[in-house]
């Protein structure tokens, strides 16, 4: 369960930076790539939020 949740936070944390090297970026193909990179981040880490709650049950 550790390593669970040290994985969730670490997609947590890259789905920030993914976010803000978005909204930072001049490139409008690298703004685009970089938010689908953070709400790909945040999807993966809902999952294993999820699948920590389930194994937990």
């Amino acid at each position: 369960m550790k390593d669970m949740k040290a994985h969730l936070e670490k997609l947590r944390r890259e789905a920030e930076e993914c976010e803000l090297i978005s909204k930072l970026a001049t490139n409008a193909a690298k703004k685009e790539l970089f938010a689908k990179l953070a709400a790909h981040h945040r999807t993966l880490a809902d999952e294993v939020e999820r699948a920590m709650q389930a194994q937990s049950q």
